[in-house]
């Protein structure tokens, strides 16, 4: 029988490069890639809810239990089935986009969303964390002209705040996160992230991607 698989998470602001570096690795290991909002069936139209701007508005605290409730169905249905069958899992956003985000971002209570995060999670934290650190302005100037969703039409300063938690929270569990430079091009960012998650080891000889 398989061992239990790895669990990495990528975070950070948006425009940071995470989704590619998470695709980038999860070809490398190989893993499951997967993201959020919006894996699953009932994700998808959360993530609707959630992003798109032309929708109404929702108060941060509905915001944070959408975020929660689509994390919830994304462990349930893929996760934990991934990782049960040896799998490694990449996912492209967890837990530390719910704190730094509805928390540090919007202002709600950390010590009530850790406990919600958690619930949500059904327990479960990633064997590791790898937050891709880049200045706001950088962040911003590569999002580049698209019609921004409701989030990265947020001004600078939410933005700001966000990657300040994002920081303090890699600052406070060093065990479990990692801070990456995502500055560079996509190949030296790359490079960085494979030697971090080197400490995991690799996946089982004809794991599943």
């Amino acid at each position: 029988m398989a061992g239990r698989g790895r669990l990495i998470a990528l975070e950070g602001v948006d425009g940071c490069g995470k989704t590619t570096q998470a695709r980038l690795l999860a070809d490398t290991l190989p893993a499951l890639y997967t993201s959020e909002p919006g894996a699953t069936a009932l994700g998808s139209r959360l993530r609707r809810l959630l992003l798109d701007p032309d929708l109404p508005t929702v108060s941060a605290r509905a915001e944070a239990l959408l975020m929660a409730a689509d994390r919830a169905e994304h462990v349930d249905e893929v996760i934990v089935p991934a990782l049960d069958a040896g799998r490694w899992v990449v996912t492209d956003r967890f837990s530390g986009s719910t704190l730094a985000y509805q928390g540090h971002g919007r202002g709600l209570d950390l010590g009530a969303l850790r406990a919600l995060v958690t619930w949500a999670a059904g327990g479960l934290v990633p064997d590791l964390v790898v937050l891709v650190d880049v200045p706001v302005e950088v962040a911003r100037r590569r999002l580049g002209a698209s019609r921004p969703d409701r989030f990265e039409g947020l001004d600078a300063g939410f933005h700001a705040r966000v990657r300040d938690g994002f920081l303090a929270l890699a600052a406070e569990d060093a065990e479990r996160w990692v801070v990456v430079d995502g500055t560079g091009d996509a190949a030296a960012v790359a490079a960085a992230v494979c030697s971090v998650v080197g400490r995991l080891g690799a996946p089982p000889t004809g794991a599943r991607p």
